[in-house]
């Protein structure tokens, strides 16, 4: 097992943040920071490590602090541009994009949660967040527990597993149940202190380099300001505002998801551009060779594959900048929102998750088979990585039901029935 202090690697120099939400340098920052990522995305995934190095190189860049909810006390971007820096940085590795996905859904939800916090604690330079499995308040959280100290702290103890960022990160949200009073209470916890140790787990079928592990608390002292709130039992008792926190982190995901698609299509593109230029491989005198297909260019297959995929892309991206634009509306709505416009929201981005789950496992599907007889192996015979855009769409598509998606979005349409308002961590 190892604990956070051994682990941890601080970047030298940061991007200051109110310089990267300057729409003249951000963009320039993040194209730079995605074509570093792809260059050697096929073999960091095949190694597997814990991505500390990754890390590092988002905090050089001040993505944590971008990535950040705007409001009082810090500069973070608005809700569009994350979405687009995520997006683009998935489009180079889905990994990093799970990653800085779980970090500004967290900072959003710090924000929602208690607005009188400055989100900008887990987000200033340098510093990144990461989620855990996201309990129930009606059910709690297994395996956590918050016992008060009597001088109005509190212990944190258990075990939980985190999809994303627990690795690396420099802060973790949790929720707690109070063994006192048996609320369900949102824990800022520091994941640097002693009594935290965390085991890394990056034998994932995709997304291998998110940071996700187990993290355990040995009496975790957590003061009276890092409780964040209450998880209420009654839906009556949550504010339509609050409970856009769970829509943030499946809409971003959404972005992450059609980001890996997307640049599964782009590299397989530029494969089988390359195979037009390429040479026929050698044959002996007496080997018979089998007929020549069409060229790339001339092949009627190849394009409609191409064409069919690039427009399921095109249409999944449209559908998810719809539910990107409403949940936008409903963020500046802040304690203004109403029932009817939240369910209307969570329609839109479990429309958005439908679509782009089946856009992006029917493309990176897809890519293997166009890849296949182009793609060109390295010396020692090793395929050219493609798999890993596909498993990286599984691992994030796998553990949602469409069917229970669309059930809700048929109920809605049909009968106008307004999504339970709930508040997982």
């Amino acid at each position: 097992m190892r604990t956070r202090k051994q682990a941890r690697r601080r970047p030298d120099s940061v991007t200051p943040p109110d310089r990267l939400a300057d729409d003249t340098v951000w963009p320039l920052v993040v194209r730079e920071l995605a074509d570093d990522l792809a260059a050697d995305a096929r073999d960091r995934d095949r190694a597997g490590k814990v991505p500390f190095d990754e890390a590092a190189r988002l905090r050089e860049a001040g993505l944590p602090g971008l990535l950040t909810a705007p409001g009082p006390g810090g500069p973070g971007a608005d809700w569009h541009t994350a979405c687009r820096v995520i997006h683009e940085i998935s489009a180079a590795d889905g990994s990093i994009g799970e990653l800085l996905a779980h970090h500004c859904a967290l900072s959003w939800t710090v924000r929602l949660l208690s607005p009188g916090l400055a989100a900008h604690d887990i987000g200033e330079p340098g510093l990144l967040a990461g989620s855990a499995e996201p309990p129930r308040a009606e059910s709690g959280p297994a395996g956590l527990a918050l016992t008060p100290a009597g001088d109005g702290t509190y212990h944190l103890t258990g075990r939980r597993f985190f999809t994303s960022g627990v690795a690396v990160a420099d802060r973790l949200l949790v929720g707690a149940r109070d063994t006192a009073s048996g609320d369900v209470l949102v824990v800022l916890a520091d994941p640097a202190h002693p009594a935290v140790s965390t085991e890394p787990y990056t034998e994932r079928l995709g997304q291998r380099l998110a940071g996700a592990g187990t993290v355990t608390f040995d009496r975790l002292p957590v003061a009276a300001e890092r409780i964040l709130g209450v998880l209420p039992y009654d839906e009556h008792a949550v504010t339509p505002y609050a409970t856009l926190a769970p829509l943030v982190l499946r809409l971003l995901l959404v972005h992450v998801t059609l980001g890996i698609a997307e640049g599964a299509l782009a590299e397989a593109r530029d494969v089988s551009r390359a195979s037009r230029c390429a040479p026929p491989p050698p044959t002996g005198p007496k080997e018979p060779t089998a007929p020549a297909g069409p060229a790339p260019e001339d092949d009627p297959y190849l394009l409609l594959a191409y064409g069919e995929s690039a427009t399921a892309a095109h249409t999944a991206a449209a559908v998810a900048d719809r539910a990107t634009e409403a949940l936008a509306h409903g963020l500046l709505a802040a304690h203004g929102l109403g029932v009817a416009e939240r369910s209307d929201i969570a329609v839109l981005v479990a429309a958005a998750e439908t679509v782009a789950h089946r856009a992006a496992g029917d493309i990176t599907t897809r890519v293997l088979e166009l890849v296949a007889p182009h793609a060109p192996a390295d010396p020692l015979g090793a395929d050219p990585g493609f798999d890993r855009f596909w498993r990286n769409v599984r691992a994030l598509t796998a553990p949602v039901s469409p069917d229970h998606r669309l059930r809700d979005i048929g109920d809605h349409y049909l009968h106008g029935t307004h999504a339970r308002l709930t508040l997982p961590v």
